[in-house]
């Protein structure tokens, strides 16, 4: 059984009916399924870290308007377990805080109020597709960016301004614990199900957020990578800090790869001569050096460009890296180029154990783990994060 009135039709949770503990168990058995062939009697098994909080634990949330059945009412969640088309208005949702639940109650009652269309996925016709929420677990920000089309709901443009202005200050009059700093307008007409910022206006206060973690603070715009869990970040980057200071030099050169919006690095600089960030996104990229600067940090470089493309560029070789790549792992090209350089240590952090037991195939070559640790970002689905300390064998095969 499940105390979640949208499990069973909601496709997001998929352990929300298994207790907690048997939830972390799970996630520690598959990962070690999948990696154990690379992991020797040497190497300390760290076992599974819970979440620091198991409900409305998320800092971020994309939820899609439609509706659950053929010309039925809009509806804004989740998509229906199994389905591409129907949508769960998921307003109890108990991985979000009420702030949320508050927003998509209010937010699908406007519009439905309003008769406005929804994006079909088949016909390519329509006005909403998503909602995109996001809120500073330390702070209480809150980003609000309504995705839509760039087809107009009604027949004239003042129509379409009126709705939005309406709809803005319908948020603002919302009580909520957080306080809303930004609301946008972000316009999508990729055929794609997945959200793409082709414009994004700013329709109150600002384009971004603020969070703070380990005693930094962090500037978040609607589509910068940042970890969708604040407090189990915090667990993680202490889990990597821990590894990487294990046998760091304070003159030592980092490379921080899929940096993101540069977070990691700027744990890690303090003891570092210099780290250098590396991360395709180049919004994040602008966020990270804002971060840095923001926290008097001087010793960071980041770089907007594709891994594989930037290892090419950077003149100052590491003695350190740290790889957080997003869910596909990491490049092969670009595994071959990293484990070139020949650092004696890399912290790898991974999000999904299938890509991690991929590239520990090829990293073996000349890495074996000698630290595991896995963590649990994601209470009540499958998901599961592991941080490995990798150490180089020295003696290098012939391949």
């Amino acid at each position: 059984m499940s105390d979640c009135k949208h499990f069973g039709m909601c496709g997001g949770c998929a352990y929300r009916h298994i207790p907690y503990e048997k939830q972390l168990e799970n996630k520690e058995n598959e990962v070690k399924e999948l990696i154990g062939e690379y992991i020797d009697e040497n190497c300390v098994w760290e076992g599974i870290l819970p979440s620091p909080q198991i409900e409305g634990y998320r800092n971020k949330m994309e939820f899609s308007f439609g509706d659950s059945k053929k010309d039925g009412p809009l509806e804004l969640g989740m998509h229906k377990k199994g389905s591409f088309y129907d949508i769960v208005t998921v307003d109890e949702c108990k991985i979000v805080d009420e702030d949320y639940r508050v927003i998509i109650k209010e937010t699908v009652a406007y519009f439905r109020g309003k008769e406005t269309s929804y994006y079909h996925k088949k016909s390519h016709e329509g006005y909403l597709r998503h909602l995109l929420v996001r809120k500073g677990k330390r702070t209480g920000e809150i980003l609000v960016d309504l995705v839509t089309s760039s087809q107009k709901p009604c027949d004239t443009i003042c129509c379409e301004q009126g709705l939005l202005e309406d709809y803005v200050n319908l948020l603002l009059s919302l009580k909520l614990d957080g306080k809303i700093v930004g609301i946008l307008n972000t316009i999508n007409d990729s055929m794609s199900d997945a959200i793409k910022n082709e414009k994004t206006d700013v329709l109150y206060g600002r384009d971004h957020f603020f969070e703070e973690l380990l005693g930094l603070k962090f500037k978040v715009s609607a589509f910068s990578f940042f970890q969708t869990n604040s407090l189990s970040a915090e667990v993680i980057y202490n889990k990597a800090r821990e590894y990487v200071n294990k046998d760091l030099k304070n003159n030592s050169v980092i490379y921080d790869l899929y940096s993101g919006t540069g977070t990691i690095s700027q744990l890690i600089a303090p003891v570092a001569k210099k780290v250098i960030g590396v991360e395709i996104v180049e919004e994040a990229v602008i966020a990270a050096r804002e971060n840095a600067s923001l926290n008097g940090l001087t010793n960071c470089e980041f770089i907007a460009d594709d891994v594989l493309k930037a290892l090419d560029n950077i003149n100052e070789k590491p003695d350190y890296i740290i790889l957080d790549p997003p869910r596909d792992g990491v490049n092969p090209k670009a595994l071959r180029k990293i484990m070139d350089y020949g650092v004696n240590n890399i912290v790898y952090i991974s999000c999904k154990p299938q890509s991690l037991a991929r590239d520990l195939q090829m990293l073996s070559w000349y890495y074996k783990p000698v630290k595991v640790c896995v963590i649990d970002q994601f209470p009540f689905t499958k998901n599961v994060e592991t941080v490995c300390l990798l150490s180089n064998r020295k003696s290098r095969q012939s391949h």
